[in-house]
């Protein structure tokens, strides 16, 4: 498709959503150019073992995006001869453990680029059918916890060998921790997995230092001070160290519970965090704390590595979901200081943004540019949040001592920098490249901080032209948002702004659309069933939205996954930062319930919610909501369209 440069009133379809030609259709590497994955691979470079193995539920992509990849590369670059067994097959015999033998380090495992059980299970703990990180989508190619399983098989056939878990499932159940599929509080995975060591966090840093520690000799159980790093230790905490309650201690009382995530969070998202200590069937866990945010040097050269950009040859001709959606994307930056409650970013990338060099980036669009099935189409120039680019406090001895999770709530820091303009710089020098026809912003975007007023009137106007650039320039004929829910007290609960603001937002959008000349489409996403959430609630939600001529499509029910704000109110029922107790929907009909004001406009749902709203004995609701239709009270009687009926409760 061709796109005139001042950005035409078609829709644009988004390549993410394309399907990619086969990977037949050009000169694929050879596989000398990826990382072995078979014992025949590793003898083609003339090893005689690998120093390090790496175990990875997802397929191997050979691309920045993927954990294990970006480890793998990582090891290489330090001069370590790396090799990776992808979707290891842990029901038969065990010959994916063995084919590669023993390696002269540490294995390594990783569930993969997500939790196994929220890439398993949806929010109502049904099975999926698919996978997006497995070619073809196919279900069942992982365990669930794959740390632990893939780890017990490893000791069981090579005991003397370091097993090192990393990836978001170890990372974010690096304590104690409720787990919403089990609906129980878990110990750290470090007490279920045969692991010597959980790196948690982006982990790139601590495995190259600790591969080279246990390259010059030292043993495994020794290394008790590399940062981002779990274990059992026989050493005690000092005064300056975090003693949490013990996992027992907090199997008896939910509230000890919500005071030890309190710590967690609050350490998590400090430049200089304390040691953190959790007793857990009468041994010690020892939690370092994280290293510093990645300089702009450290991250261009990870993202610089020899990546390929393409899967290992040995899905040659399949699809993988995953990487079809990024395949095309860029991603500028890491952490995210927007500290919602339903997020896990910042515990496992922490608040403090590392961006890359203008420089990096180009050099890496110039890639995407030069792949064979690229149309001109960049489907993301972003990250954890589009604009959060090279923003930091300006006052950096502020930032050493502040505790809090959030730089956005409940209104900007005053010492956060919230500049636009360096990533204008980004935009136009991507979208200056031979080749690149639109460059498009699919990563969430913060709207608060690109409206938030910072006094000073050059970096206010660019924020200004910020918004207006994304929307005549970065859409792909549709802008998703999140305001998450239009009800002030479930978003203070939430951590996100009031909803008013989205509001303003929406009437700049509909604004610069009209001056343009354009027809594109504002996308809300909202999440039903979370904490403070209840069914009025929602219902003014689906009232409000109805009245800003919204159909919603992109809605969530609340997962509750380790390590968040909200997980820990839904499990305790206690705010761990004011004691208080909160709200939850927790059955199954709760859920539905509030889900269901979601699809007001669907004739089947009309009944069910007609109902709910005389329930409730809010007519005013009611009357707004369906005004425009059958009166209420034909509304009861009425039949629905396409045979469907009312869910039974």
């Amino acid at each position: 498709m061709t796109v005139k440069k001042n950005a035409s009133r078609e829709t644009l379809k988004n390549p993410s959503q394309q399907k990619a030609k086969e990977t037949t259709d050009f000169p694929y590497p050879p596989k000398e150019d990826f990382l072995p994955t078979t014992r025949e691979e590793i003898e083609r470079l003339g090893w005689e073992r690998p120093d390090i193995i790496l175990f990875s539920g997802d397929a191997y992509v050979d691309h920045p995006s993927f954990g294990a990849a970006v480890i793998g590369r990582s090891l290489q670059a330090a001069g370590f001869k790396v090799a990776i067994v992808p979707q290891p097959n842990w029901r038969d015999d065990l010959r994916d453990f063995r084919k590669l033998g023993k390696p002269r380090l540490f294995f390594g495992v990783s569930a993969g680029a997500m939790d196994s059980m929220v890439n398993h299970y949806t929010a109502n703990r049904r099975l999926r059918h698919d996978d997006a990180y497995t070619p073809g989508g196919r279900h069942g190619m992982r365990p669930d916890y794959p740390t632990i399983e893939y780890s017990r098989i490893l000791k069981e056939l090579y005991p003397d060998v370091p097993v090192i878990a990393g990836g978001i499932e170890a990372s974010l159940r690096r304590v104690a921790h409720y787990d919403y599929w089990q609906d129980r509080l878990r110990p750290s995975i470090l007490a279920d997995a045969k692991v010597d060591m959980i790196i948690y966090g982006m982990g790139e840093r601590v495995i190259v230092d600790l591969a080279h520690r246990l390259n010059d000799g030292e043993k495994i159980e020794e290394i008790q001070d590399l940062a981002q790093t779990v274990f059992y230790s026989k050493e005690r905490p000092s005064e300056e160290d975090i003693v949490l309650a013990s996992y027992e201690d907090c199997l008896a009382d939910k509230r000890k519970q919500a005071i030890n995530f309190r710590h967690v969070e609050e350490e998590s998202n400090r430049l200089k965090g304390a040691v953190i200590w959790q007793s857990t069937g009468g041994r010690m866990i020892r939690i370092n704390p994280m290293l510093p945010p990645m300089t702009t040097g450290e991250i261009d050269a990870s993202f610089d590595l020899p990546y390929t950009r393409l899967p290992h040859p040995r899905y040659k001709g399949k699809t993988i979901p995953a990487y079809d959606m990024i395949r095309h994307s860029v991603n500028i930056h890491r952490g995210c200081f927007g500290g919602c409650a339903f997020c896990t970013i910042s515990a496992h990338q922490g608040k403090f943004i590392a961006s890359r060099s203008k420089e990096s980036i180009v050099r890496e669009a110039k890639k995407v540019t030069g792949m064979h099935d690229f149309k001109g189409y960049i489907s993301d120039l972003g990250g954890p949040s589009a604009n959060m680019y090279a923003m930091s406090g300006k006052d950096k001895s502020k930032c050493a001592v502040c505790r809090k999770p959030s730089c956005l709530f409940p209104t900007p820091c005053p010492n956060l920098e919230t500049d636009h303009r360096p990533l204008l710089e980004v935009y136009n020098a991507v979208d200056a490249l031979p080749g690149v026809k639109k460059s498009f912003i699919g990563s969430g975007v913060r709207y608060d901080l690109a409206m938030a007023h910072s006094g000073d009137s050059d970096k206010d106007a660019a924020s200004a032209r910020y918004i207006k650039e994304l929307i005549t320039k970065h859409v792909s004929g549709r802008l998703k948002v999140a305001p998450e829910h239009t009800s002030d007290r479930v978003l203070k609960c939430m951590r996100k702004p009031s909803f008013s603001l989205f509001r303003k937002f929406k009437g700049i959008f509909d604004r610069v659309n009209r001056e343009e000349g354009l027809r594109q489409q504002l996308i809300p996403y909202f999440i039903s069933s979370h904490p403070a959430c209840e069914k009025e609630d929602m219902a003014e939600l689906a009232v409000e939205t109805k009245e800003l001529d919204f159909h919603l499509e992109q809605v969530q029910d609340f997962t509750p996954t380790p390590m968040t704000l909200a997980t820990e109110i839904y499990y305790t029922g206690i705010h761990p930062y004011t004691g208080e107790k909160v709200y939850t929907a927790r059955s199954e009909k709760e859920k539905l319930a509030q889900r269901d004001f979601f699809f007001w406009y669907k004739p089947e749902y009309r009944r069910l919610i007609a109902d709910e709203l005389r329930k409730m004995k809010r007519p005013d609701l009611l009357a707004r909501l369906y005004s425009n239709n059958r009166s209420a009270k034909n509304d009861r009687d009425a039949k629905y369209q396409r045979g469907a009926k009312p869910r039974r409760r």
